[in-house]
């Protein structure tokens, strides 16, 4: 039974040793969110304060991101009082509730290796509130890339929501948004 202990404890620090955290680099890492609405759709930025990937060798094992909500941005209006009109908007308590809720976070629970891709399950937080999300990342050359589907009525985003309110016309958004990410390590 001494033996056996041994053997388990030795491999949990080998698993332990050989897993190692790598820093994100923020500077070049990128997340471009995209929302739809019955009579066109927005795109913006918004940027990681912090992350990293926990790797064996070049193998992903898991991970943390924090995302500063105070970042986002829009980056298809032209007219800067619209552009900040809407940032402003999409800041407020209707949407992300930045003033309270000036993080958010991404952790890495589940990897599921797929030759040099992965599906992933994790828990995602969003304005205090976190829910499981699926998505699948590509991994090329150190740089891990892929597309986050977020239905946003769980977050407490409700606003323009069809499924909260009606009679809302070409004035409804839709409650799925869209995170597209670029994810890079610092050599």
């Amino acid at each position: 039974m001494k033996k056996i202990t041994s053997a388990i404890a030795m491999l949990a620090f080998v698993v332990a040793v050989s897993a190692q955290s790598k820093v994100v680099d923020t500077s070049l890492s990128q997340i471009t969110w995209l929302g739809k609405k019955v009579t066109g759709e927005h795109t913006g930025n918004i940027s990681l304060k912090s992350g990293s990937l926990k790797m064996d060798g070049k193998k992903l094992k898991g991970g943390e991101f924090v995302v500063d909500m105070n970042s986002i941005t829009c980056s298809d209006i032209d007219n800067k009082d619209y552009n900040a009109k809407l940032v402003g908007h999409l800041k407020s308590d209707d949407f992300f509730g930045v003033e309270k809720h000036a993080l958010s976070t991404l952790k890495l629970v589940t990897v599921t290796p797929n030759g040099t891709d992965y599906k992933i399950g994790g828990e995602l937080t969003i304005k205090g509130k976190t829910h499981p999300v699926s998505f699948d990342v590509t991994q090329n050359n150190g740089v891990f890339a892929g597309k986050l589907m977020v239905d946003r009525t769980k977050y407490d985003v409700r606003y323009g929501s069809g499924k909260f309110f009606d009679n809302l016309g070409d004035k409804m958004i839709y409650d799925e948004f869209e995170l597209s990410f670029k994810v890079v390590l610092v050599k």
